[in-house]
């Protein structure tokens, strides 16, 4: 990320370039200087600096871009260099420091500074401005350091492909829909049928890397491997057949995720489920959707870009009973909090979950298909607890008037066991209860949601409104009803 600052013509830019020094050097400091380049040169009122600056910036090899409003202006040269410059830019402002005397070094940033949030409208440039953008140096370290994150993901989506793997099971209607929006933001989509994965694989079956990805699969499990060894050398070869196929159908793009069914044509076929392989191939940094999933496939992929780290597609599933509610939940805080029976739910999938997020593991059978068609074929979902902790509940989704639309919540699954099979936790989102009847189901999302680890909800809002996604919803507190909902249902105690 760039790091450049500019002056008006009529001032001397000595204090903007002292400023821009102290950020860097803070920064530097605090996180280490191998994400941010100081550009020494200072945007002027005169164009030709704008030149000399961009010259500098491509040169370094920059493809984000802090303007650091350090001192008054300038509008008119500032929002043309955000508007020439390709990637994702961020405009903040220095807060006045010190106890005086304000004679000379009154830097008058804030005042330059909404008039270039207002030249940026007229140019129709989309930048990033933070919530409180006018800050003392050290709260700039926080906005540059929080920028990384948000622009990393920007960068990523314009270099993403969406792989899917169908036709769609027919009773997972939720994923019947406009796929369009996808290319408006520059994500490319390649579907391929079942029958074409499944000849891949069979081509595969002598492949010389299969006893080594057996291997270390039976590493990862543990002591749990010596019961299923029989299956890992089928799933190693199932990895290898979709590793390839990604770096043999990923064209021009940098990144893929993938989309895949497990059901009901999957395990007949193969002779195994492909849960432990997705939550592999997730973990590796290629997040994998069940049911051909497309918009949760690309959920996935703004929580690990916005986080960094691995995440867990679940389903939205089901009530904690009265029972265990009340035998290990109520009355007890965690970390700080505590919670009805309202705010809880269980997020669970078959076996996707990677291992990593995982308190202990276990490959087992796929509980729902050993019913149907026996224990040999239904062999390869990962299972266990998911570890504790906070988490974002997080989904963007497609309307069917083509617009794209999304939810954030934060929360914590909390350190308490619901015996049953799966991946699986018991997550605390305040007024969950609220939440499913008014955003989920009330504007129309599916049940699979997105659990980025951590908090990252102001990140990812950041994301979604540089994107231009205007229809994002949050978990409301009771004080602020949502559109539609009964007042009574809220504020019945009061009436």
């Amino acid at each position: 990320m760039g790091l450049i600052v500019g002056s008006t013509d009529w001032l001397p830019p000595d204090i903007a370039i002292e400023k821009r020094k102290k950020l860097f050097t803070l920064y530097a400091d605090t996180f280490g200087d191998e994400n941010v380049y100081e550009c020494p040169i200072c945007i002027t009122d005169n164009e030709v600096s704008i030149k000399r600056a961009m010259k500098d910036i491509s040169r370094s090899g920059c493809n984000a871009l802090c303007i650091y409003y350090a001192n008054y202006g300038p509008e008119s040269a500032g929002t043309l260099f955000a508007k020439e410059f390709d990637g994702p830019v961020m405009i903040i402002a220095a807060a006045e420091e010190g106890d005086g005397p304000y004679t000379r070094n009154r830097c008058d940033a804030e005042s330059g500074f909404i008039n270039a949030c207002y030249a940026l409208e007229l140019r129709k440039t989309n930048v990033h401005i933070p919530d409180k953008p006018v800050g003392t140096i050290e709260e700039c370290v926080g906005m540059l350091h929080s920028f990384i994150s948000i622009a990393r993901t920007l960068i990523a989506l314009r270099n993403l492909k969406i792989i899917s793997f169908e036709p769609r099971p027919s009773s997972y209607l939720a994923s019947m829909v406009p796929l369009h929006p996808l290319y408006d933001m520059g994500v490319e989509l390649s579907s391929y049928s079942e029958l074409e994965l499944l000849n891949s694989y069979q081509k595969h079956e002598a492949d010389e890397r299969i006893g080594m990805v057996a291997e270390e699969m039976k590493e990862e499990l543990g002591e749990d491997a010596d019961c299923c060894f029989g299956i890992l050398p089928k799933l190693a070869q199932y990895e290898i057949t979709i590793n390839d196929w990604i770096r043999t159908h990923k064209g021009d793009r940098k990144y893929t995720v993938l989309t895949s069914t497990c059901w009901p044509a999957f395990p007949v076929n193969f002779g195994f489920v492909p849960c432990y392989v997705n939550s592999r191939i997730t973990a590796k940094g290629v997040p994998v959707a069940c049911e051909a999933d497309v918009y949760g496939a690309l959920t996935e992929y703004f929580g690990q870009c916005v986080s960094d780290s691995t995440v867990a597609i679940l389903n939205i599933n089901n009530n904690i009973p009265q029972e265990i509610y009340e035998k290990q939940i109520k009355g007890k805080t965690f970390n700080g909090k505590q919670y009805s029976e309202g705010d809880l739910f269980l997020g669970y999938h078959c076996g996707v979950t990677p291992a990593n997020r995982l308190v202990s593991c276990g490959l087992k059978c796929h509980f729902v298909n050993e019913q149907l068609i026996g224990a040999e074929q239904s062999k390869g979902t990962l299972q266990g607890e998911i570890v504790p902790g906070p988490v974002t509940m997080f989904r963007i989704q497609g309307s069917f008037d083509g617009r794209l639309k999304a939810y954030i919540a934060q929360g914590q699954i909390l350190p308490v066991s619901m015996e049953t099979y799966g991946g699986r936790g018991i997550i605390a989102i305040p007024e969950m209860e609220r939440f499913l009847r008014n955003v989920v189901i009330g504007h129309h999302f599916p049940n699979h949601t997105i659990i980025v680890f951590g908090h990252y909800g102001n990140e990812l809002t950041c994301v979604l409104r540089q994107l231009g996604i205007k229809d994002i919803f949050y978990n409301n507190p009771k004080s602020i009803p949502y559109e539609g909902e009964s007042l009574f249902s809220v504020v019945q105690d009061w009436y």
